[in-house]
C-alpha cells in the first residue's frame, strides 16, 4: 500500500472516531447535533477571526511601504538636485519663476 492511502484511512478512522464519540457517547459536547464537536468549532470562529485581523494589518502595511516608496523616490529627485546645484557655478536659483505684474 501507499503511504498516501495510509494516511488516508488514518484520518478516515479518526473522523469517524470523533463521530462516533460525539453521536453515540456524548465523548464531546455538541449542542446544535451537527457532528462537528462545540470546543472545534469555536477554535475555527477564533482562527477565522485572527486571519481578518491579520489581512487588514497586511494591507494597511502595504499601503504604508507604498508611501515610504513614494517618499523615498521624491528624496532621489531631490538630492539629485542638491548635488546639481552644488556643482554648478552659476548663482541663479532654478525653480519657481516669480509671479510677473
Amino acid at each position: 500500500m501507499s503511504i498516501g492511502l495510509i494516511l488516508l484511512v488514518i484520518v478516515v478512522l479518526g473522523v469517524l472516531g470523533v463521530f462516533i464519540a460525539t453521536k453515540f457517547f456524548g465523548a464531546f459536547k455538541d449542542e446544535d447535533n451537527d457532528g462537528i464537536p462545540d470546543k472545534l468549532e469555536e477554535k475555527i470562529e477564533e482562527t477565522k477571526e485572527v486571519v481578518s485581523e491579520i489581512k487588514e494589518r497586511a494591507q494597511k502595511v502595504s499601503a504604508e511601504a507604498k508611501d515610504v516608496v513614494k517618499a523615498v523616490k521624491e528624496v532621489v529627485k531631490q538630492s539629485k538636485d542638491v548635488v546639481t546645484v552644488a556643482t554648478t557655478k552659476t548663482t541663479a536659483r532654478r525653480g519657481r519663476k516669480p509671479k510677473q505684474k
